[in-house]
């Protein structure tokens, strides 16, 4: 039975999304139901766009989204490119793996973990901001970016555009930064493709692990429901593949095979590296 003629025996609010979520019997069921809640377990990653662009202030929107988002100190050490440039969008899918999606979108954000503003404002103001060479500001940044981005994908996803994020933005961080003018202390955390998306396409929503495998009550436990999760999640991975025409090799062996070795890691093994080079110390 498929996943859809299985959502039909869901009548109670919100409980056809849960199951389509985790495609489990034993989902659980929602104390009540809305439309943010709605909106957020129907997300899905869209890699095809109708050949339109974004409404006239839809950008705008989805930044004001991204900057409600909280923020660490309200130091706000996060910056997005937005490019529409189809040649500088070819040339940043060139060094994203060739991802087709990236030519194609009418707008790709690259999400920025961006020190260089705060280090500006204290060499103009004479103060000093010697704490920016520490790892914490640096993960602060990355986290920050992290927290508007996904603002940024609900708010997009709530005006029926849709989004997909492309962690290939950190295989090549140098090459990526020149693309981009960015001073040091800057770094392209990951880009976001986004556009209306096409119906034809039949994006899906993704199944994720049963709760008890990343909910812990108390502290953390390795043992059997966890596992459990696993070996349930890679079947029901097995057949969300099959009706997406991917390759039915399950959940496990494709995430184990993507952290196996430095050969999975498309150049970015040397991402310390790329840091240090961008003017971050790490210290």
């Amino acid at each position: 039975m498929s996943v859809s003629s299985d959502l039909n025996q869901f009548d109670a609010p919100g409980a056809a999304a849960f199951f389509e979520r985790y495609r489990r019997e034993d989902a659980p069921r929602p104390p009540n139901w809305n439309a943010s809640l709605d909106l957020l377990l129907a997300h899905r990653s869209h890699r095809h766009y109708l050949p339109q662009n974004l409404p006239s202030g839809a950008l705008e929107t989805i930044i004001a989204a991204a900057q409600s988002a909280s923020t660490s100190s309200n130091l706000q050490v996060w910056s997005v490119v937005a490019i529409e440039d189809a040649q500088r969008k070819s040339r940043l899918a060139d060094l994203a793996g060739g991802q087709q999606h990236i030519r194609d979108c009418p707008l790709l954000l690259i999400w920025l973990c961006d020190l260089a503003r705060l280090e500006l404002i204290g060499k103009e103001k004479g103060r000093d901001a010697a704490a920016l060479a520490y790892l914490e500001l640096f993960m602060t940044g990355v986290v920050d970016a992290a927290l508007a981005a996904q603002n940024a994908a609900i708010a997009l996803e709530s005006l029926g555009l849709g989004c997909c994020y492309i962690g290939a933005m950190r295989n090549k961080p140098e090459e990526v930064a020149k693309e981009l003018n960015l001073p040091k202390k800057v770094f392209a955390v990951f880009g976001m493709t986004v556009g209306v998306p096409d119906p034809s396409a039949n994006a899906a929503v993704k199944p994720r692990l049963g709760q008890q495998a990343v909910l812990h009550r108390e502290h953390y436990h390795w043992d059997e429901a966890q596992r459990e999760a696993v070996e349930t999640l890679d079947i029901k991975f097995k057949d969300f593949q099959k009706e997406q025409a991917l390759p039915e090799q399950g959940w496990v062996r494709q995430v184990l095979s993507r952290v196996r070795g430095v050969d999975a890691m498309s150049g970015r093994d040397r991402l310390r590296e790329a840091l240090i080079s961008l003017g971050f110390e790490l210290r």
